[in-house]
């Protein structure tokens, strides 16, 4: 007779299906869920049955998406946030201040979340959506990669390397590793044509002590933000990471 998983373990079984809906951007099969899951097909369609009752995850004719009840959680989150609610001020300030557009990210798992944005001046041809999820090893999610316990950092390069930039940048672990460390040291990154091409991007981690509390950065098209710019704008960034930091409580 099969032992009874415990409630934690439950629990743990079901974020693992929200997860793998959160990450999808199409409807995915039962099959699919229960593989990317880790789960027994049986066992994810239980948990799908429960995600679709309380909203969670929508059963559509080609799979299973993310319900409405994401949304809701998202929003009471963003009302609630401390963080989100300091730093508006100054992201519009830092927009103003460099004619980019600032965002906020917050590290969830091993991934960043889009928690804030003021466009700039000269807004970008795209536009990212608030909780968007976006990695850690691009653009601004280095400012907190960088801050990764050693065991943990260990893993999450030997996981993503060796990768291609959108520039076409092979990066291989070491390469990673040694950029990371110098976010580190320097207290921002620089970040050029990674993830969309020519976008130049440059962030930098709020955090009080060792405490990483989420990552600021601006980014714009790279013909306006020139390499002679840079330390101007690193510096108004580390400002307003800084700024940030010392409102939250």
């Amino acid at each position: 007779m099969a032992t009874p998983a415990s409630p934690m373990r439950s629990v743990d079984r079901a974020f693992d299906v929200l997860s793998v809906l959160e990450d999808t951007r199409h409807p995915l099969r039962l099959s699919e869920i229960a593989r990317r899951s880790e789960l027994h097909v049986a066992t994810a369609q239980r948990i799908l049955n429960v995600l679709i009752d309380r909203g969670y995850a929508v059963k559509e004719e080609t799979g299973y998406v993310a319900g409405p009840a994401a949304v809701a959680t998202a929003h009471a989150f963003l009302v609630n946030n401390r963080l989100s609610q300091v730093a508006l001020p100054v992201l519009q300030e830092l927009a103003a201040t460099t004619g980019m557009t600032s965002t906020l990210y917050v590290r969830v798992g091993l991934a960043r979340v889009l928690i804030a944005r003021v466009e700039g001046l000269n807004p970008l041809r795209y536009q990212l959506p608030i909780g968007e999820k976006l990695p850690l090893h691009l653009g601004a999610g280095k400012t907190l990669a960088a801050w990764l316990r050693e065991e943990e950092l260990d893993t999450y390069i030997d996981s993503v390397t060796p990768f291609t930039r959108i520039s076409g940048e092979r990066v291989s672990a070491e390469d990673l590793r040694s950029e990371l460390q110098r976010t580190k040291d320097n207290g921002h990154a620089v970040s050029l044509s990674e993830r969309v091409l020519d976008v130049t991007a440059i962030s930098a981690t709020i955090h009080r002590g060792e405490h990483v509390l989420g990552a600021l950065s601006v980014a714009g098209p790279s013909s306006d933000l020139p390499p002679s710019d840079h330390p101007r704008v690193s510096t108004e960034v580390r400002r307003a990471a800084d700024a940030i930091a010392v409102r939250c409580p």
